[in-house]
């Protein structure tokens, strides 16, 4: 069923693991799935049951099927028509229910201009993969048959439900059993996505039923304070809520039994309360524990005074598969001032509040709204939708080639460990609970201390630790002076000193909640990796020798970076945007941009050399803006157009300080538009939810271009008899190519895990320490022997040995560290880019790379 029409003189067919359909059976020597070679005899027919096993069912001979959602209440649909045109795409057959997406908002004229075919009940039904939001009922499991199931499930609390579908020999996937703690699970995840939208939902709810503004305001009439909200419970959902009562103005506190989550809770402006009792309440899978009715005694009295002080309650406090925690009382409730508002989004399980009545809202004697809705999602149907059909459209898109790298093919394969954890049952048979991971043995107890003398406490150490800090930074200081070769080196090394200086000050101005935007902004400033390149480029229309072929590449790569990077930013930044925000027309500020630019290059052109350095200083200032502009979410946008122009700045002094010929100039006017397309067609290709993974590609065409510059440089060092060789020069080729080696791999491999193109799971070689250790002696050994100025064979080789042995070193470095670390790792990545920027500029003798460098890599630090 659900496979469409079957064509005459069908072969006979078998059933593969993993597949909802029967396949046809195929014969000696013909191809079974995509992978069976072609042989004769008994190899062939082992060949066969072997693939049986490991082959998967390509989607052009798979149906899905989205039914009507039957629940009370419930208005989401599994798959919306952006969805399905995906899953069309792909290959599948896509059969939906007429009507199944109307309380959504997506009419079935949406879903069969995606491609998708409208039917009845049990066509959506008969699909080989039936893709539902809620658990069916049994008029519906009936229906399902022995197929494919895919929908929220809650399998603990639904033992009826598993034994009617296993009774029909049927396969399912509970949507509500995503590994948490799994990197790549995070973009299956719907309990997060739909916590997301409720958590905002609740604050709406309450804002409708509060009398009063959530922010205050003073005027010639009075004064009004701003409303006091409480969210119990720091997941998703919690986290949600704080966003936007803070985002509408309101104070807000936070209260949870984790510790870990007031660290989250303060970075996004609440107030994290505690309670006078110590108990850890980290529970397994991220989730909270249970806590002790002492602990309990100890939070109430806290809630207790609260409930005195706040004007809104809203509560998460959840559990899977237990009765929710009763945090308030009537008792508590009652002493709530009257026109409080309390949303409880655990009413589903019983509730946080003992007021609360399951989908109801009811007024206490004392004037507190209690609102009890568990329809928080289906009240923003159609983004609920759309968040749940994504996450469950990527599953079902992994399922098979995430392992298998078969494209086209669907496959159970219990090597995946988000499949593994999200089977219930497979053909009928109970795959429910997944094994569980080897448990660690339990931590040594503790020694107890032994009371130790009271030791006199030595106020003087910390000055003489201190001034003995300085002393050291001052000889280092002189030492530095001592051997420096020449003037423009003391005077880089200048530049590069106050530029770390302002780096790391300008940093810690940034608010936490921007610090993956603050990446993407110093990743497209790290492009200015272009101006290196712009230096080696010539010939002409075309190159026309290595050189000036390597700054070609160099170049385009870097403008990639920097029209991507900056639109990725720009994306991420939008995210943080209000609806009730002013309009904001940054485009104005292109005007003195252009302007400064324009009268650059008519002053360079009169004669007046030195406008180059300060149109340097300007660029360099705007660079520094940049992330300056990132300490606070209402001038984070600024920042980042100050950043790009900074960096226009930067390609106008470069542009007008390297005198080439009109053919290069052509040269170079391509170069920048084909990159800058492609820039753009990158950036328009990202969803929200790959925006970490984009950045970290587009930081590793930053190390391939400072690797090009360094190695272009040095064949026009070799290739010019007129060049001296300088040490210093020789130093910075040296370190621009390790540093620019390990950032453009590992870049790569961070991108490859965050993307699920790798597995998240740490690569531990038994000899993991000792290889890095050698790779990175062997490294600095060739970047020693290039210092000595050696023949230019020799010179050669110890730069392509370097290259090679940094990049595999980035490589194993990253691949040696757990995807959920990747976000860390892309961060000092971005680091090591801005050194690399320096090295090139100590390389070039160019004060603006040099500046640049240093900014973004004390920030990144």
């Amino acid at each position: 069923p659900g496979r469409g029409s079957r064509r005459a003189r069908s072969p006979p067919s078998v059933w593969l693991a993993g597949s909802p359909t029967r396949q046809p059976l195929s014969l000696p020597g013909q191809r079974l799935g995509t992978m069976l070679p072609r042989a004769t005899g008994l190899r062939t027919r082992g060949a066969l049951y072997a693939r049986r096993w490991l082959s998967g069912t390509p989607y052009s001979e798979m149906t899905i099927g989205v039914p009507k959602e039957t629940k009370e209440l419930e208005q989401r649909v599994a798959q919306v028509p952006e969805t399905v045109a995906k899953l069309v795409k792909e290959g599948f057959r896509v059969l939906v229910q007429s009507g199944a997406g109307e309380a959504a908002s997506f009419p079935d004229e949406l879903y069969v201009n995606a491609g998708a075919v409208i039917t009845d009940e049990r066509g959506a039904f008969g699909a080989s993969i039936v893709c539902k939001v809620r658990e069916p009922t049994a008029a519906e499991a009936k229906l399902i048959g022995d197929r494919t199931l895919i929908s929220f499930f809650w399998p603990r609390q639904n033992p009826e439900a598993i034994e009617r579908m296993q009774k029909q020999g049927a396969t399912v996937f509970a949507m509500d059993m995503v590994p948490r703690t799994l990197s790549r699970g995070q973009a299956f995840d719907v309990l997060s996505s739909q916590a997301n939208i409720a958590g905002y939902r609740a604050v709406v709810e309450a804002g409708n039923a509060y009398g009063r503004f959530f922010s205050g305001i003073m005027t010639a009439a009075g004064k009004v304070p701003p409303a006091a909200v409480l969210v119990i419970g720091g997941g998703v959902a919690g986290l949600s809520a704080i966003t936007h009562a803070k985002a509408l103005g309101a104070q807000v506190r936070c209260f949870d039994v984790r510790a870990a989550v007031a660290e989250q809770a303060e970075s996004l402006g609440a107030t994290f309360l505690k309670v006078d009792y110590e108990e850890a309440g980290e529970g397994a899978g991220g989730y909270a524990k249970e806590m002790s009715a002492e602990w309990h005694a100890a939070a109430r009295a806290m809630l207790r005074k609260q409930c005195e002080e706040v004007d809104v309650i809203i509560t998460t406090a959840l559990i899977p598969g237990k009765q929710a925690p009763t945090m308030f009382t009537k008792e508590m409730i009652s002493k709530m001032k009257r026109g409080s508002v309390t949303v409880d989004l655990a009413a589903q399980n019983g509730g946080n509040i003992e007021t609360t009545v399951k989908d109801k809202v009811i007024v206490t004697d004392n004037g507190v709204t209690c609102i009890g809705y568990t329809d928080m999602n289906s009240r923003l149907a159609s983004v609920s939708s759309t968040l749940f059909a994504n996450n469950q459209m990527k599953f079902l898109l992994s399922a098979g080639p995430l392992t298998t790298k078969v494209k086209g093919e669907y496959l159970i394969d219990h090597a995946d460990e988000a499949v593994r954890g999200m089977l219930v049952l497979e053909k009928g048979k109970l795959m429910w609970p997944p094994p569980m991971p080897a448990t660690p043995p339990p931590p040594p107890p503790k020694a107890v201390p032994e009371a130790k003398a009271e030791v006199p406490v030595d106020y003087e150490a910390i000055y003489r630790a201190n001034a003995t800090n300085a002393s050291i930074a001052a000889a280092s200081i002189l030492a530095v002076g001592a051997v420096s070769p020449t003037p423009a080196f003391s005077s880089m090394f200048t530049v590069f000193t106050l530029s770390t200086t302002i780096g790391y000050q300008v940093v810690w101005g940034v608010a936490p909640a921007l610090h993956s935007p603050l990446m993407a902004v110093t990743n497209a400033i790290s492009g200015v990796t272009a101006l290196g390149g712009m230096h080696l480029m010539g010939g002409g229309l075309l190159p026309s020798t290595s050189a000036q072929a390597l700054g070609a590449v160099a170049t385009g790569m870097s403008i990639v970076n920097i029209v991507g990077g900056s639109l990725v930013t720009k994306k991420m930044l939008d995210h943080f945007k209000r609806p009730t925000d002013p309009p904001e027309f940054y485009e104005y500020y292109g005007v003195p941009v252009a302007g400064m630019a324009a009268g650059y290059f008519l002053g360079n052109a009169m004669g007046f050399k030195e406008m180059t350095t300060t149109v340097e200083t300007a660029a360099a200032l705007l660079c520094v803006g940049g992330i300056a502009g990132l300490a606070t979410q209402k001038t984070a946008r600024l920042g980042n157009t100050s950043g790009v122009a900074g960096i226009s700045l930067g390609l106008a002094a470069t542009l007008g300080g390297v005198h080439w010929d009109m053919g290069t100039y052509a040269q170079f006017a391509a170069i920048a538009g084909g990159s800058g397309a492609l820039g753009t067609a990158i950036y328009s290709r990202v969803d929200p939810t790959s925006l970490p993974q984009t950045v970290a590609a587009f930081h590793s065409l930053v190390g391939l271009a400072a690797m090009f510059t360094a190695i272009g440089d040095y064949t026009n060092l070799i290739a010019d008899a007129s060049l001296a060789y300088d040490p210093v020069r020789l130093c910075s080729v040296g370190f621009a190519t390790a540093i620019g080696g390990v950032t453009f791999t590992g870049s790569l491999i961070a991108f490859a895990k965050l993307n699920g193109n790798l597995s998240s799971a740490a690569l531990k070689l038994p000899v993991r320490d000792a290889l890095n250790a050698s790779l990175a002696a062997a490294t600095f050994a060739s970047m020693a022997i290039l210092a000595t100025g050696p023949s230019p064979g020799l010179g050669l080789f110890c730069l392509g040995t370097n290259a090679v042995l940094s990049s595999v070193m980035g490589l194993h470095l990253v691949h040696s560290i757990g995807g959920a670390d990747m976000p860390v790792v892309i961060t000092i990545l971005n680091s090591y880019s801005g050194w690399a920027l320096c090295a090139e500029g100590f390389m070039l003798n160019q004060p603006l790379l040099t500046t640049v460098g240093a900014l973004i890599g004390s920030s990144g630090a």
